[in-house]
């Protein structure tokens, strides 16, 4: 029993020194959150856009604040057929969403940040033709979220790597 008391306290102690640091630490006045609001998101053409858009706006929280970067995202969106049957119908879809976006620094106009994102669904595809095309909506619909979170997670690790670095200003 003592043994084991010992071993976590020596955990605990250790544990500062592992170089862990909480992505948003300062809750709302923190750097992460003060530098994800200051980030507008372009318009996105396309419903894929829209949602994509929609979502990392509401995840960003931009009250219409100062803004200091910019973010211009690209999309690609395809469906690809596979598992045929022997009367070649499809029985199996995938969806797949990709991103390539940039973060901008609005004051200066450099590419801070320029990465991809990306996520793909699977889909049975059904006789009902309506059944089908309201499952890849429904896909559409999911991987747009994620591929905003994904976006948002980079964006706050720049933030973090960002607020550490002395200002060059």
């Amino acid at each position: 029993m003592r043994g084991k008391f010992v071993f976590v306290a020596l955990a605990a102690l250790a544990l500062p020194g592992c170089g862990l640091r909480p992505l948003y630490a300062g809750g709302e006045a923190g750097p992460v959150v003060q530098t994800l609001r200051g980030v507008q998101v372009s318009p996105i053409p396309g419903q894929n856009g829209w949602l994509v858009r929609t979502a990392l706006q509401d995840r960003l929280g931009n009250s219409g604040g100062g803004t200091r970067y910019r973010l211009e995202v690209q999309l690609s969106d395809d469906i690809t057929g596979f598992g045929i049957r022997s009367d070649n119908a499809v029985t199996r879809e995938r969806r797949t969403l990709r991103a390539r976006y940039r973060l901008i620094d609005a004051e200066r106009g450099t590419v801070v940040l320029d990465a991809t994102a990306g996520s793909d669904a699977g889909i049975d595809v059904v006789s009902s033709e309506y059944a089908t095309v309201a499952a890849e909506q429904t896909a559409l619909e999911r991987l747009a979220v994620e591929v905003a979170d994904q976006i948002v997670s980079r964006l706050a690790l720049y933030a973090q790597r960002a607020g550490r670095r002395p200002s060059a200003r």
